[in-house]
């Protein structure tokens, strides 16, 4: 019985209901698209390896080190296998053209299980010394298919490079970045060497897979410590350490996309405490009579939570229902900006959170006062 009066009190007012709802939908959809640029942000750490080490040149990434280190980090205990690469930094026809781009060495992708390439892709790129490999997502952004010739335009490395499509990756998850685009080391190397010869024989980052987990601290001290006072001194960390270290760059950012989309919730909550409080104190007389007649005060505040919540969780549904085609849209349109951008089961879960905690807080002061309204007071409305 509760609940059918409930329903039919909630749309006693269709406009300000509807209104409402409206509200409540737009609030949860940017609240959830807000949340799922966070996680976008954080997407590269929270797929990381527990496994892999990356190294790196002690005072920042943009020195190399020599390849020469290769050898030194595969003789180091605990450590399974060494692979190379290098950050090209290329443009696609234009500067917007964006996508993450790495000379790597033969054996990279093996240390990368999550990029799933068939055999005839991986023996057409081992051939092809031009050859290159995209992700799904760059291939679906470009047009880009098997057998295509790619030009890119240098800048860290000048001049104009010539790649065939050998093959286009897969993600073995729905986080995997399928944005990059691999190339042979060698090629730049072959190349660097006629063009800056002072250049040749020198690599970004080593990546190295560990055998334990539970070892990655002793192993990337080990590594950092074979290099010590050399020319070129290494820092090793874990990717997903390396991986935060971009996102801790633009820290701030993130933290103000945070509190608006919970100034988002804070807003809609004022609107709905409104809408609750206005519809209390038309009901005044109602609530009051329905006293007269034996109902209890915690019938009379469950009647106006329930309202509240009704609302709250409707337009919460239509707001988390229409977050991922929204969010689809919006992957779409920011290419590779963003390589991985999926309304997550957290973002989900915080949005129904975000619901019930606006429908239950905004019928708080209403309910408490149908709730204690006098009877005579409340009558004296009906005269």
């Amino acid at each position: 019985m509760i609940l059918a009066l409930v329903a039919r009190n909630s749309w006693r007012h269709k406009l300000r209901s509807g209104l409402t709802i409206l509200g409540m939908v737009v609030a949860i959809l940017a609240f959830g698209l807000l949340q799922t640029v966070v996680s976008a942000w954080y997407a590269g750490a929270d797929a990381a390896s527990d496994t892999r080490l990356i190294t790196r040149n002690a005072i920042s990434l943009v020195f190399p080190m020599p390849i020469s280190y290769e050898q030194k980090i595969r003789g180091i205990e605990g450590v399974r296998q060494v692979a190379v690469a290098n950050w090209f930094g290329a443009i696609y026809k234009e500067p917007k053209n964006f996508c993450p781009q790495f000379a790597m060495s033969e054996n990279y992708l093996d240390l990368y299980p999550e990029f799933l390439i068939d055999e005839a892709g991986r023996d057409a790129f081992k051939h092809d010394r031009k050859g290159c490999i995209i992700g799904r997502k760059l291939a679906n952004q470009y047009g880009f298919n098997i057998g295509d010739t790619i030009t890119l335009k240098g800048t860290i490395f000048p001049g104009e490079w010539n790649f065939n499509v050998a093959a286009i990756y897969e993600g073995k998850k729905k986080n995997t970045d399928t944005s990059q685009f691999f190339f042979h080391w060698s090629y730049l190397n072959e190349t660097v060497k006629v063009r800056y010869p002072r250049r040749a024989d020198q690599v970004g980052v080593f990546v190295a897979e560990t055998v334990d987990a539970d070892r990655m601290a002793s192993i990337a001290l080990a590594i950092d410590n074979q290099f010590k006072n050399s020319a070129a001194e290494t820092l090793s960390e874990t990717e997903k350490a390396f991986q935060l270290g971009f996102v801790s760059m633009t820290g701030t950012i993130v933290v103000a996309i945070k509190l608006v989309s919970y100034v988002v919730i804070f807003i809609i909550m004022a609107v709905m405490a409104n809408t609750m409080a206005m519809t209390a104190r038309e009901r005044t007389a109602e609530y009051a009579t329905l006293k007269a007649l034996g109902f209890s005060p915690i019938f009379v505040s469950a009647l106006i939570f329930g309202e509240s919540l009704m609302l709250a969780l409707f337009g919460g549904v239509l707001g988390i229902a229409g977050s991922f085609p929204v969010a689809a849209a919006f992957g779409r349109k920011m290419g590779t900006m963003f390589p991985v951008f999926n309304i997550s089961a957290e973002t989900v879960t915080l949005q129904i959170l975000c619901a019930l905690t606006v429908g239950v807080l905004a019928a708080i002061v209403p309910a408490r006062r149908a709730a204690t309204v006098r009877i005579v007071e409340g009558l004296r409305a009906v005269a």
